[in-house]
């Protein structure tokens, strides 16, 4: 299976529902970059002031696919676990990125020499700027923000814990990291201790009570990649719970988005956001 197959880098489906509440399309400004974003906001069916969860998709393996990238749908199956408790839902489609267009930010460079710490800020810059434009917006949350990523989007989300930004309350990184499926093999990083040593590097600012989830045959960061990821984040300062779940279908790199996947990550999810006090609201649907 290709690599681009198996990142589903913006899902399109996945055991589609009907949204619990509505849709919204904004273009939100990043500061520095000279150009805007697309974002998606699916709000849920829950009265009054709801929190904000910013769901950060990853980036596929060929270049030429991200010019087609496209945003989940409200009712997808990893959204809409979100929206069920009450969550309204931010997705970002970042620079370089399907309709947002624009320069890609996001390159770290050539494989014998990737620079991945900036690579994950630029990832940051756009998921800050999307959060700091939701929560300007009419019933939403202000703070206590929940970032959650997958793949270079749970890379960014450890870049953006580093800046500690207030705004947020927790975040969750499923199967993050960059570099995998170098020379378009499975099994294959960029530097794989370069990666480690960013990761130590987000480490040494990172306050913010994080998640990571990664599976058994994940094939682009293995168990020994995010066991060292992990070691060297937390051993530089950072919180961060490590969860390593077993295999899920063909390639467990596609869990979060693929169908039925939130039954397999959905328990663990639920069990660190009681942990941090996010009281699930039921939406109505």
């Amino acid at each position: 299976m290709r690599a681009w197959a198996i990142l589903l880098l913006v899902v399109l489906a996945g055991c589609a529902g009907a949204p619990a509440g509505r849709e919204e399309t904004h273009s939100v400004p990043i500061p520095g970059a000279f150009q805007a974003i697309t974002v998606k906001l699916c709000r849920p069916g829950v009265p009054g002031v709801v929190p904000l969860a910013v769901v950060n998709h990853g980036s596929p393996a060929q270049a030429s696919d991200r010019a087609t990238a496209r945003l989940a749908e409200c009712g997808s199956e990893a959204v809409s676990w979100f929206t069920r408790r009450g969550f309204a839902v931010l997705l970002p489609l970042r620079r370089g990125y399907g309709e947002s267009g624009g320069d890609w930010a996001e390159g770290y460079g050539r494989c014998a020499d990737p620079f991945y710490a900036p690579a994950g800020r630029e990832t940051a810059r756009d998921i800050r700027a999307a959060i700091e434009f939701a929560i300007a917006l009419p019933e939403i949350r202000p703070d206590g923000v929940l970032v959650v990523g997958q793949s270079a989007g749970g890379w960014g989300a450890l870049a953006l814990a580093a800046e500690d930004p207030p705004m947020v309350g927790a975040l969750v990184s499923m199967a993050g990291g960059r570099g995998g499926w170098a020379q378009g093999r499975p099994n294959t990083n960029c530097r794989p201790e370069r990666l480690v040593s960013a990761a130590g590097e987000y480490g040494r600012t990172a306050r913010l009570p994080m998640l990571w989830v990664y599976t058994a045959n994940d094939s682009f960061f293995d168990a020994d990649l995010a066991l060292a990821m992990h070691q060297a984040f937390t051993a530089a300062g950072g919180a961060a719970e490590l969860e390593m779940l077993g295999a899920y279908g063909r390639d467990g790199h596609s869990l979060f988005f693929g169908p039925g996947g939130s039954a397999v990550w959905g328990p663990v999810v639920e069990a660190f956001l009681t942990a941090n006090g996010y009281a699930p609201r039921a939406a109505t649907q």
